[in-house]
This record gives C-alpha cells, structure tokens and sequence, in this order.
C-alpha cells in the first residue's frame, strides 16, 4: 500500500539547506530509503525511473514524476526506529516546511525491492504517536471493521463474507506477530480485497493524533479552494493537435463548484476543433458533479448519465447533463476516451457513460474497476477504515463496472492510446469528408 499525502510546493530551498542531515543507516531498509531520496530529490525522470524500475516495480513512474514536479525536493529530518528490513523517518516539505511522517518497508534480496512506502502529512496541530499494537488492540480494530461493514457496506452479505474472513484469519494466528501499524492496516487491507476484490475498500494507519475536531472557518475553506487551484484542477494540458482534433489532458474530477471556471477555460479552447480527445489514463476520479459537467458539453438533449445507490439512507440518486453550460458545447464531434489500467472510479464513470451513450469510441486498456462511492470510519488505536456504501447503476445497462472496469472499444497497450485515437479521428474525419456531397458549382449569371 503506498500513501502519498503531500501538499503541492515548488523547489525555492538552497542546496545547502538540505546538505545537513541525519546519517541513514546501512541496513536494507535504509539503502532503499537512501536510493528513494536521491531519485526524488533529483527531480531527474531518468534516474526516478531507475529507481522504480529497480527497487519499487510497483510504482508508476508518469505518476512519480507528477508527484515530484508538484511536490518538489524532501529534507531528511530524523530516522525516528531503524530494522534491518524497515524504517521510520521525517522529511521536511522544502516550501510551506509541513513535516511529513514515512514508514518504509522492504523485501530482503539483491537489490531489496519496497513492499510498500507510507507517507503522511502532520496537519497543523496534531501529535505524532509511537503505537505498539498488541493483540487486544489488533481485536479492537477488527471488531470496528466489523461493525462498519456490517452497518454500511453497500452489499451486506459480502460484508458478512469478509467479517468471516477476518475471524478466521484471527483464529488462525495469521495476525499475531504484527506490531507495527502500516503493516496491520496493509495486511487487513489485502485479506479483505481478497474476498470482496474492492478496490475503493481500504484500512489506512494514521501515525499522528489530530487536533480538536472544530467547525470549518472561510480560512479553512480558502485553503481548500487554493489547494485545487494550484493543481490547477488537475487539468494537466489542453491542445489542438494536428488535423484539428481538441485533446484535453487532466487526472481528477475536481470540485465543480471551484473548477468549473477551469473547465469552461479547456471546453471553450478545443470547441471549434474537429474531433475530441480525452485523455483518462492517469484519471483517478472525484466528484460525481464533475463527471456531469465535463459530458454535458457532448450532448445537445438532457441524458441520463448514471445513478448512484446509497445503501444506509436506501436512497438513489439520478445524474444528467446540465440544461446549460457555459460555452458551446460539442455534440457532434467524434470523441475517444484514452484508458488503462490505472484509469479509476469517477474516470470509469466518465467512461463508462459515454461508452453506454454511444457517445465516445473508449482507446486503451480495461479500466481498474472501482464503481463503489466511500466514507472513511476512524478505528481505535489510530487506523481507519474506507467503507464503500454505494454504487454505481447506469441506466442503461442497469449495472456498473465493479470488479470488471470499462473495457475499450479499441484495446491498445495504454502507452500507444494516444497515437491510436488520433489514427482514429484522422480516418474519422477523412471518411466524413469523403462522404459529403460535392459543392454544385454555381451558374454562370446571363
């Protein structure tokens, strides 16, 4: 399980303030750590992709290097415990100088590879905690999941399926020997995939104690907006490519509320292309208000795009386009949705509304197959568990995506989607104009 929580910055320290830093030791864990430091710190895409192809496979290394870019360099504060096979550690953001709290955790070989690196951010006014996990603890926090599992979980007698799970990996002593936090919540994590094989289900360790819980102030909220601002929504690039065809880049579905200007920016400078390109490969969703808002702008009549089930309020609710839109919208012009694997939740919505409207040819790979909406219960002993309560039903197919993803229309390794969907438009729009019927030339007047 990797966590990366790091608010976005840019690089403005000296070199020199991050000459000085504590001695790493020289155990498995701490080369792995030491490697990972000078990849990020680096800000080099080749050397980043080095390091992830020979220490972290697991790892993106498109989704590394955006994290690099917003984050920018770490400062090694402390080495707070030290095994020969994992590490707890400090950095340091190098702009806004929030602390950020990492658990690393290695397989033995040569060289060892990451099973998983934990990263979190100490809000203001919280407390880091040492918690030592005994095994009356350990039932506490299964005995949490339970219950929330049994109260929320949006399909009931799986929930029943993975409580039994749980006990008998309990009664098997599966638990007994762990003691630390991110691997308790790691391993609960998998043992509870393995029967429902939801991805949106999720326990996460929190190393810190958070601070009073208190309303929201407009401060709190200024924060929030500025944080999707300065992501600027997650819009990553908006183009006209060659032939006229609108390509529109972004990896999340932000708030519409604060986005919205964002995205009538990008509608409106691809509207008068040909053809339109949405590029979901590293989309891994967001707001359901988003999702419509963005397909709004392909359709010229109200549509029903999808319905989400609640189950604890028993309650469904319906999407549709928007009676308006600021902009023109583009209900005629070709569209190719660009996928992989990693292309998730509200991105397969987006997807998986245009494949079932008929609206967009989908170019990749199967999508990760995350239908499920989610709210996160806090556990004793610092852990807390996401708890999928909903679902997705399209109103067309009376069914979702979970566990299948959205599979393309054209099935291309995600890397050659670009190149493929602009084959496609290209032909697309040569046909078109192929079929138009030729101008009559007009009469001589007398």
């Amino acid at each position: 399980m990797r966590i990366l929580r790091l608010a976005p910055l840019f690089l403005c320290a000296s070199i020199a303030a991050f000459s000085q830093q504590p001695v790493i030791p020289g155990t498995a864990a701490g080369r792995t750590l030491q490697a990972w430091l000078n990849a990020w710190n680096s800000g080099d895409r080749a050397k980043i992709t080095d390091y992830v192809k020979t220490l972290d496979p697991a790892q993106n290394v498109d989704e590394v290097v955006r994290s690099r870019d917003r984050v920018g360099a770490l400062r090694l504060l402390s080495i707070e415990s030290s095994a020969p096979l994992q590490i707890h550690f400090r950095v340091q953001e190098s702009n806004s100088g929030a602390t950020v709290i990492g658990d690393l955790l290695v397989k033995n070989g040569n060289p060892p590879t990451v099973i998983f690196l934990g990263l979190s951010t100490l809000p203001p006014g919280a407390t880091p905690v040492n918690v030592v996990l005994d095994a009356a603890l350990r039932t506490r926090v299964m005995d949490g999941i339970k219950a929330d599992l049994t109260k929320d979980y949006v399909f009931p007698a799986l929930a029943a399926r993975m409580n039994e799970a749980l006990d008998a990996h309990e009664r098997a002593g599966d638990y007994n020997s762990i003691t630390d936090g991110y691997v308790f919540a790691q391993r609960l994590t998998e043992d509870l995939r393995a029967v429902s094989h939801d991805k949106h289900l999720h326990v996460h360790f929190v190393p810190f104690t958070q601070p009073s819980a208190r309303e929201a102030t407009p401060q709190d909220e200024t924060r929030r907006q500025q944080a999707f601002l300065k992501m600027n929504c997650q819009f990553d690039k908006v183009e006209v490519l060659p032939g006229n065809i609108g390509y529109v880049k972004f990896d999340g579905f932000a708030d519409p509320a604060i986005c919205g200007a964002t995205v009538t920016a990008a509608m409106s400078f691809v509207a008068h292309t040909d053809a339109l390109i949405f590029d979901l490969r590293d989309n891994k969703g967001g707001y359901p208000g988003m999702v419509s808002l963005i397909a709004s702008y392909l359709f010229d009549q109200p549509t029903h795009l999808n319905d989400l089930y609640n189950r604890p309020k028993d309650f469904t609710t319906q999407y549709w386009t928007l009676p308006w839109v600021p902009g023109t919208r583009m209900p005629v012009q070709p569209v190719f949705v660009l996928t992989s694997h990693r292309t998730i939740s509200g991105a397969e919505e987006f997807t998986y509304d245009l494949k079932t409207q008929k609206r967009a040819t989908i170019v990749g790979e199967t999508t990760a197959g995350g239908a499920h909406i989610v709210q996160d219960h806090p556990l004793p002993g610092h852990f807390v568990v996401g708890v999928p309560f909903g679902t997705a039903i399209n109103p067309i197919t009376k069914t979702g995506w979970e566990g299948t993803g959205v599979t393309p229309d054209v099935s291309v390794p995600a890397s050659d989607a670009l190149a493929t969907a602009e084959k496609l438009a290209l032909a697309n729009l040569q046909a078109k104009r192929n079929a138009e019927p030729a101008a009559t030339p007009a009469k001589p007047k007398p």
